[in-house]
């Protein structure tokens, strides 16, 4: 990964913003910047006049590991919790303000970090700087991401070949992750879904102790972390014969997906592709069944922006990757959803999940 690039571009837009420095505390963006993956830091970056200077403070759990893995930021391990730290050397370089990540600050660390800054230095809310570069992905990480993708979708015959009539979902669930595990995968990027029969009806049906019924839909949502980036992926199946009311209700969200995926283009508004995809599926009845946004970004956290959803105004670009995830959810019916990860290319899409979108019936 290209560090530098990375820091020299919030460098750059920093000081476009007029901020001298910026105390990063979100662990996914201390990782985009200076590829830390421990539990515990805070990167304070200052913009500089022409290029950036980075200090990054971390206590002694992680001083063989923040050595090795950060690139680009003067380490170092405090005996004080780091925040403070990080206040400290705020205090030494003599700046006047310091923005904060204020989407992920909560209010008690605000507080901690005005009192160890004393009123000598100006808290000054931010939002969005770090995630701003995060948007579109550069070459390393579409690689990383094809990879992660790749990696998940080759667990799908596992699951495929673990549900059985009674078994649980929890079993299907567990047998994947395992998988997972022994393919590579660090961990999953959210906890697995696995909802079957009455339950596929429900959007997050995470796994549980119910037993798969001898007939229904089973929706598979599940994803895997690889280097740091995530991948994730929807498909439903069908145990027993379908039904004429579940394959209609399964090939209007094929066909929505599919409307969906069409509309990815650079200059796309987010809103048109779920405008796409929502449109099939009320044309064919199911539209007050769609209960959720279309999809979202994906890279070093499952959920990024965009958020593809109804009245979102964000244009796509190159480098981008979304899921497309349109679905069906009948209470006392069933559910179905269909979902993949899509690169923005420079003159339209590129789906990256390989996976049969074809209904099938175990």
């Amino acid at each position: 990964m290209n560090y530098s690039v990375r820091q020299k571009k919030l460098a750059a837009k920093l000081r476009e913003e007029g901020i001298e420095a910026l105390l990063i505390t979100h662990l996914p963006n201390i990782f985009y910047l200076c590829g830390f993956t421990g539990t515990a830091g805070v990167l304070l970056f200052g913009a500089g006049d022409r290029s950036p200077q980075l200090y990054f403070h971390t206590d002694g759990r992680y001083t063989q590991q923040a050595r090795e893995q950060v690139k680009g930021a003067k380490v170092i391990i405090t005996k004080n919790p780091a925040p403070a730290e990080a206040c400290e050397r705020v205090k030494k370089l003599g700046l006047k303000a310091v923005s904060f990540e204020a989407d992920h600050l909560a209010y008690a660390g605000y507080k901690y970090l005005n009192q160890s800054l004393r009123g000598k230095v100006r808290l000054k809310p931010s939002s969005g700087l770090v995630e701003q570069l995060r948007l579109s992905k550069d070459a390393d990480e579409i690689e990383q991401l094809r990879a992660a993708v790749l990696l998940g979708s080759s667990l799908f015959q596992t699951a495929l070949s673990t549900i059985k009539p009674g078994v649980s979902e929890n079993v299907v669930a567990g047998e994947l992750e395992l998988q997972a595990r022994r393919a590579g995968a660090e961990k999953m990027s959210f906890d697995t879904i696995v909802a079957s029969g009455l339950r596929s009806a429900l959007p997050h049906g995470r796994a549980s102790a119910s037993a798969i019924p001898a007939s229904g839909f089973i929706i598979l949502d599940y994803g895997v972390i690889l280097a740091g980036y995530c991948s994730d992926m929807t498909r439903t199946v069908h145990v027993g014969r379908t039904s004429r009311t579940h394959r209609k209700m399964y090939e209007a969200v094929r066909d929505a997906q599919l409307a969906s995926i069409e509309a990815v283009r650079p200059g796309a508004e987010a809103g048109e592709v779920d405008k796409a995809g929502r449109q099939v599926l009320k044309k064919a009845g199911y539209g007050a069944y769609f209960t959720h946004s279309t999809g979202h970004g994906v890279g070093i956290e499952v959920h990024e922006s965009p958020r593809l959803a109804r009245g979102q105004i964000q244009k796509l670009s190159p480098g981008m990757i979304v899921t497309v995830e349109p679905g069906i959810y009948i209470p006392e019916e069933g559910g179905v959803r269909i979902e993949d990860m899509v690169l923005v290319t420079e003159s339209g899409y590129e789906v990256l999940t390989p996976t049969t979108k074809d209904l099938i019936e175990l």
